[in-house]
């Protein structure tokens, strides 16, 4: 039998961005706060001398185990999904801090089109430019309504950027200015002006300078040592939770963290539509314990939002096969039908590719959301079409040949020496849709270690991504073509998904809306029929937009923290809906 706790205002499931700034901000607002995370404890110190290729690029480290919790995959509706079991094919954030330890830092905001997609559509081209089987949706906020949370998120984090030309106006300047303009950058820039489209350094979450943020956090300025994607920095000078939110969260006594506490069930009075808790396992003893609380917040994975949901009986599960039900719909994100474009070698010129940061790079948005006409195009949506300079380790680098390239031997290794400072990669990161036929439930075959069942993902391509990726190639083949490399390759696109989830750009099944009968949450993150129950996240995102989704992610958590305070200070509904009609 579970051990109950003493009640608290909030218990927080999952501690990245999402959780990380739920629990800051309601423990500077004087409330009760316990932060449930299933993996270790986690501290900059942590990641001090860990410059180690083979243990975070090759042998995912930080990533979650897959042997005993994954999720189950396939393509179609009658098909055995089977269990996802190697990280290189699912890289999932654990860990405190989750996935933001090891992101890139890439910052873009989501354009005003991304947020009324549907409406902003069938207004411009009418509703036929739809597909039929596409579950286009708005968002239920606007731009507008999401610009002080993108700044305040902003400025926490430190974000290093200059002004998209194309983007709207900000209020304010980016809180710290650009990272340094490198000779690769600076020649993609040329070519694309001189294509007539608009470069700009992308914004970054790694410090081109000491910054302390409005919470009193000091991170230092990056020393572009390469080691931001998949890594922790040793240096304080990527925005992630472990330098930001958390310890502000750990600077309040009313705030307490406990790791190693797996989440298995939100608990729930169904007569009263309330949420009263969750009960969690402690891994290291195996103990069961219930902890009480006023508002519950989900803030982990979007696989983890859905699957707790669904285990808890929370909510009304969507069926492929009547259209019906909310939780698990409009399962999406950027897998291999994003991040392809085109990779040049340069006989001519050298680059110093071994310097680098996780998001030391530009970028174009001629090609994103609705800036560009869509009426003779066989999709909608669009992203950025980005040169980046992460930086090259050893083992990476010795693969950058031209395709024609033996695998082994003379020439590979001739081919490998000479093209490690040049060779470059231009990709489109582009919109990716949600279908009636991709979604989310609990598998009928596999189970977890302590028998729940695992989510499963029913997911494949429409022709949207199809359509989209192949603009998006030709695209970056003409830049990188105008920067005057020897040879040019263009990605393969894939014609149907292999079941990769790498990216960890995983969203939806939560979403959020103005109608609780397509959308499960308000744009508090609220669920409609469960009022004292958020669930923040990527799994709120009715379709994924045109840009990376962290800046996103971070910007609706601050909505969502906004919306707690209101709800536990002056209680009920938070945001109106257009029906009532929605099952719980």
């Amino acid at each position: 039998m579970a051990t109950k706790l003493d009640k608290v205002d909030v218990v927080v499931v999952g501690v990245g961005w999402a959780g990380g700034i739920i629990s800051a901000e309601m423990a500077k607002a004087g409330k009760n706060v316990v932060a449930l995370e299933r993996g270790e404890h986690r501290e900059r110190s942590d990641y001090i001398g860990q410059k180690d290729e083979l243990k975070y690029d090759s042998r995912y480290e930080i990533m979650q185990p897959l042997s005993s919790d994954t999720v189950t995959s396939r393509s179609e509706l009658d098909e055995t999904a089977l269990p996802i079991r190697t990280r290189e094919q699912m890289q999932l954030g654990f860990d405190v801090g989750g996935a933001s330890v090891h992101w890139a830092g890439a910052t873009y905001r989501y354009w005003p089109y991304d947020f009324e997609m549907r409406s902003k559509t069938i207004e411009r081209y009418g509703e036929d430019k739809i597909p039929e089987d596409m579950n286009l949706q708005d968002w239920g906020i606007t731009y507008e309504e999401m610009e002080p949370y993108y700044d305040k998120w902003e400025k926490m984090a430190g974000i290093s950027g200059e002004q998209d030309p194309l983007a709207p106006k900000r209020k304010n300047e980016w809180p710290n200015p650009p990272l340094k303009e490198t000779p690769a950058l600076k020649l993609f820039k040329d070519a694309t002006s001189n294509l007539g489209l608009h470069p700009f350094q992308i914004a970054a979450g790694n410090m081109s300078q000491n910054y302390t943020n409005p919470d009193g956090q000091t991170l230092n300025a990056c020393m572009y040592c390469s080691f931001c994607t998949r890594h922790g920095c040793d240096f304080s000078a990527k925005s992630d939770p472990l330098a930001t939110v958390v310890p502000t969260a750990l600077e309040h006594d009313n705030f307490e963290l406990r790791t190693r506490a797996y989440v298995r069930r939100v608990l729930y009075d169904g007569g009263n539509k309330q949420a009263t808790g969750v009960m969690y396992v402690d891994e290291e003893t195996g103990e069961e314990f219930e902890q009480p609380a006023d508002v519950v917040v989900l803030s982990a994975f979007a696989f983890t939002n859905n699957r707790l949901l669904m285990l808890s009986g929370i909510g009304e599960q969507y069926d492929p096969e009547t259209r019906k039900g909310i939780i698990g719909r409009n399962f999406n994100g950027q897998y291999n039908s994003a991040f392809h474009g085109a990779r040049g070698y340069f006989k001519n010129k050298r680059f110093n590719l071994y310097m680098g940061a996780g998001a030391l790079g530009a970028a174009v948005n001629d090609y994103a959301a609705d800036n560009f006409d869509h009426s003779d195009l066989d999709f909608i949506g669009g992203g950025a079409i980005e040169l980046r300079q992460y930086g090259d380790a050893a083992i990476k680098s010795n693969y950058i040949v031209p395709s024609d390239t033996p695998r082994w031997g003379k020439k590979f290794k001739e081919n490998s020496l000479f093209y490690a400072y040049r060779g470059l990669h231009i990709w489109y990161t582009s919109t990716v849709m949600s279908y009636w036929h991709n979604y989310l439930d609990l598998d009928p075959n596999y189970t977890d270690e302590f028998g729940d069942p695992l989510l499963r993902a029913t997911y494949k391509f429409g022709d949207n991504e199809r359509n989209i990726g192949k603009f998006g190639v030709e695209k970056c083949r003409e830049i990188m073509e105008e920067m005057g490399a020897d040879i040019v390759e263009e990605d393969a696109l894939p014609e149907e998904f292999d079941h990769v989830y790498a990216g960890g750009h995983y969203t939806g099944g939560v979403v959020m809306g103005d109608d609780p009968e397509t959308s499960a949450v308000n744009n508090y993150l609220q669920m409609w029929d469960v009022d004292n129950l958020f669930v923040v996240g990527g799994s709120a995102f009715p379709q994924f937009g045109s840009h990376h989704p962290t800046p996103t992610i971070g910007a609706l958590a601050y909505r969502a923290a906004e919306g707690i305070e209101k709800y536990m200070n002056e209680g009920g509904q938070l945001a109106k809906a257009k029906t009532k009609s929605h099952k719980a």
